[in-house]
């Protein structure tokens, strides 16, 4: 492909389709690569919390480019300069946690999209193949519209500045972090995602992004949750995790054996 990019996650975004993904946090690329060809149509590889070095992330990118399924990244605290990286590698979006401000968001935007929104580097080489071009220049030019940055709201600061942060130039999504979220307005006392305050914020996130023309996403423990939510608005979502998979199959199988 000369004329276009073959990234099309943030296309089907923008034209208000709903998008569900799979969330990986165990460092196998393989094991990626088969949840993508699964079905779903994004797959988010956890550098935060999950198991993720760079080379994994490497080679996990390529592979589900390869299942048919856009590559996402979630990167640890602080790290847009790994944001930066994994766009290099060919993600096809960037989710950053503890987006708490505009200043955060603007940092973000610094890091992640190249000028005039913000100041990325240019050597996205690996990207460039990935997306289907002879070299970086094609890419370059549609970088900014083909890649997503999805900031995560998952505090009561990120709340308080909800409108600022959704506000600001080149943020492309608002991804509910819903645990951190429930542990933030309690002040620790609660670890519920689906409690009265939560879902009460979850209202308000839509309606931050509907006002600003940013696309809603959410992680979902599992597939009912993420229909359900899907009708209140939110048109990214995760479903489960790899290791969830694991355990529910293992649990399957034995349930089974010892019936």
């Amino acid at each position: 492909m000369s004329g276009a990019s073959r990234f099309s996650l943030a296309r089907r975004l923008r034209a208000g389709d709903t998008v569900f993904s799979a969330w990986c946090g165990l460092p196998a690329p393989l094991v990626v690569e088969n949840v993508a060809r699964a079905g779903f149509t994004a797959a988010v590889i956890d550098q935060q919390h999950g198991l993720w070095d760079t080379a994994a992330t490497l080679q996990a990118i390529a592979g589900i480019h390869h299942a048919g399924a856009a590559p996402i990244v979630r990167v640890p605290l602080n790290d847009f300069a790994g944001a930066a990286r994994v766009l290099d590698f060919g993600a096809e979006g960037v989710i950053a946690p503890m987006i708490n401000s505009a200043a955060d968001a603007r940092a973000f935007v610094a890091a992640t999209k190249y000028p005039p929104l913000g100041e990325r580097s240019v050597g996205a080489h690996r990207a460039a193949a990935l997306a289907g071009f002879p070299d970086q220049r094609p890419y370059l030019k549609g970088a900014n519209d083909t890649t997503l940055t999805m900031a995560m709201i998952e505090t009561r600061a990120a709340m308080d500045n909800l409108d600022a942060i959704a506000g600001t130039p080149g943020i492309d999504m608002l991804f509910v972090g819903p645990s951190d979220l429930s542990m933030a307005l309690t002040d620790g006392a609660s670890l519920d995602p689906h409690s009265p305050d939560v879902e009460a914020a979850l209202d308000r996130i839509v309606a931050a992004c509907k006002k600003a023309g940013k696309i809603p996403g959410l992680f979902c423990i599992d597939a009912d949750r993420a229909m359900a939510t899907a009708k209140r608005g939110f048109k990214f979502l995760t479903v489960g995790s790899d290791l969830g998979f694991l355990r529910a199959g293992a649990a399957e199988q034995l349930a089974k054996l010892k019936a």
